[in-house]
C-alpha cells in the first residue's frame, strides 16, 4: 500500500482588510468614480483655501504691536492688535490690576463644565461641587468680601461673562424647560394652557427683544427706589428665552415614548411622578441630548447680544478692541483679504444646492417625488 505524498496547497494572498485608516478611505472616499471626483474637487478647494489662508495667517503675518509696519504692501495679517489688546478682548473693561481673578474664576468654572461631560464625574458631589464653584465666580469677579475690591457689573466682560451667561442660563434653563415640557403634555387644561402661552409667547419674539425689555422696560414697572442689577435681568432674559426652547426639545422626546408603557407603569401601580422619573424621562432625555446640545451652541453664540445693554462679552471685547483709530484700517484690510475664501464658500454652497436640486428632481422623475427604491427600502428597515 502506497502513501500519498504530501503537497502543500500555494499560497494565496490575504484578505483585504476592511479596518483602519487606509480601508476607510477607499471605501468612503474613493468608492466610486462620482465620490472619487467629488473627494478630489473638495481636496483641491481645501487645499486652495488652506494654502491661501496659511499664506496670509501665518507665513506673511506682522507679529508686533506695530500698525504703521501693518500697513505695509506684501504684509498679510495683523496679530498685532491681539498682542497689544489681548487683556482687553479676554476680560473686557475689567480693571486691569484686578485681571487675575476673573481668569481664575474662568478656570474653575472650565474645569467645572469639563467634569460636569465627564461620566466619571457624575456623583452625588457634584451637586455640591456647581454650589461652591458658582459661589466662587461671584466672588472673585464681585469682589467686597475677603479684602477683594468691589467690581461693579457693568465692568465684567470678555470670556468670563460669555462663559458665566451661557453656563448659567443652560444650567437655570434645564430644569424649567423639563417642568414646562411636562406642563404642555398635562390633563390639566390650565397648566397646559399657561405652558402653551409661555411658549410661544417667548418663541414669537427674536432674543434681542427680549433683552430689551429685560434691560430697558423692566425697570419701568418697578416701586420707586427698586433696581435689579442689569446683569441679573439679562441673565433671567436668556435663561426664559432657552426654556421655551428647550422645552419644545424635551417635549418631542416625550412625544416619541410609547404610551403603552405609561399604561404598564400605571398597572403596576407607579403614580405620576415614579412614571415619569423612572420610565419615561430616562428614555426621552437620552433622545434629545443632541437637542440641547444645539441650544448650548445657540445660546453660547447668542450671548454676544448682550452689547446692547453695555455688557461686552467676548465678541463686544473685541469691538472694543478695535474700536481704536490706529487698529480700524487693521480691520478693513483683514475684510478685504478674507474676501476670496468667502466668494469661495458662496461657489461652493451654490454647486451643494444645484447637487441637491438634481437630486429632488431625480426623485420626481423616479415617482412622484417619492426617493428612489433604495432610499424606500433603508427607511423602510
Amino acid at each position: 500500500m502506497t502513501s500519498k505524498q504530501f503537497v502543500p496547497i500555494a499560497p494565496r494572498r490575504a484578505p483585504i482588510s476592511t479596518e483602519g485608516v487606509i480601508p476607510w478611505i477607499r471605501s468612503n472616499l474613493f468608492g466610486d468614480l462620482r465620490t472619487s471626483i467629488a473627494t478630489l474637487f473638495f481636496g483641491a478647494f481645501l487645499f486652495y483655501a488652506g494654502s491661501n489662508f496659511a499664506s496670509w495667517g501665518l507665513f506673511s503675518a506682522y507679529w508686533l504691536p506695530d500698525h504703521e509696519a501693518c500697513r505695509a504692501d506684501g504684509v498679510g495679517a495683523c496679530w498685532g492688535v491681539v498682542a497689544e489688546k489681548y487683556r482687553l478682548i479676554i476680560f473686557g473693561r475689567y480693571p486691569f490690576e484686578e485681571q487675575w481673578r476673573p481668569l481664575v474664576a474662568t478656570l474653575l468654572m472650565v474645569a467645572l463644565l469639563v467634569a460636569s461631560c465627564t461620566r466619571t464625574f457624575w456623583k452625588p458631589w457634584l451637586v455640591v461641587a456647581w454650589i461652591v464653584v458658582m459661589a466662587a465666580f461671584f466672588m472673585l469677579m464681585g469682589g467686597g468680601v475677603m479684602g477683594l475690591t468691589e467690581v461693579e457689573t457693568g465692568r465684567w466682560g470678555g470670556l468670563p461673562l460669555t462663559i458665566m451667561l451661557a453656563t448659567i442660563s443652560i444650567a437655570l434653563a434645564f430644569p424649567l424647560s423639563l417642568l414646562v415640557a411636562l406642563g404642555r403634555r398635562s390633563d390639566l387644561p390650565a397648566i397646559r394652557s399657561l405652558c402653551t402661552v409661555f411658549v410661544e409667547l417667548i418663541r414669537g419674539v427674536p432674543l434681542i427683544s427680549v433683552l430689551f425689555m429685560a434691560s430697558f422696560m423692566f425697570p419701568l414697572f418697578m416701586p420707586v427706589g427698586v433696581s435689579i442689577d442689569v446683569l441679573v435681568r439679562v441673565l433671567v432674559g436668556i435663561t426664559l428665552f432657552q426654556t421655551a426652547y428647550m422645552a419644545e426639545v424635551i417635549r418631542g422626546g416625550l412625544q416619541a415614548i410609547p404610551k403603552g408603557q405609561v399604561e404598564a407603569a400605571a398597572t403596576l401601580g407607579l403614580s405620576y411622578w415614579q412614571t415619569q422619573r423612572k420610565i419615561v424621562l430616562p428614555q426621552a432625555l437620552a433622545m434629545v441630548v443632541p437637542g440641547i446640545m444645539n441650544n448650548f451652541i445657540a445660546i453660547f453664540k447668542d450671548t454676544s447680544l448682550v452689547t446692547i445693554v453695555s455688557l461686552y462679552d467676548l465678541t463686544g471685547a473685541l469691538q472694543l478692541a478695535l474700536g481704536d483709530a490706529d487698529w480700524q484700517a487693521m480691520a478693513h484690510a483683514c475684510a478685504a483679504a478674507s474676501r476670496p475664501v468667502i466668494n469661495a464658500a458662496f461657489a461652493l454652497h451654490h454647486i451643494a444646492g444645484r447637487e441637491i436640486g438634481s437630486f429632488c428632481a431625480l426623485c420626481q422623475l423616479r415617482g412622484r417625488g417619492s426617493p428612489p427604491e433604495p432610499m424606500l427600502a433603508a427607511a423602510a428597515k
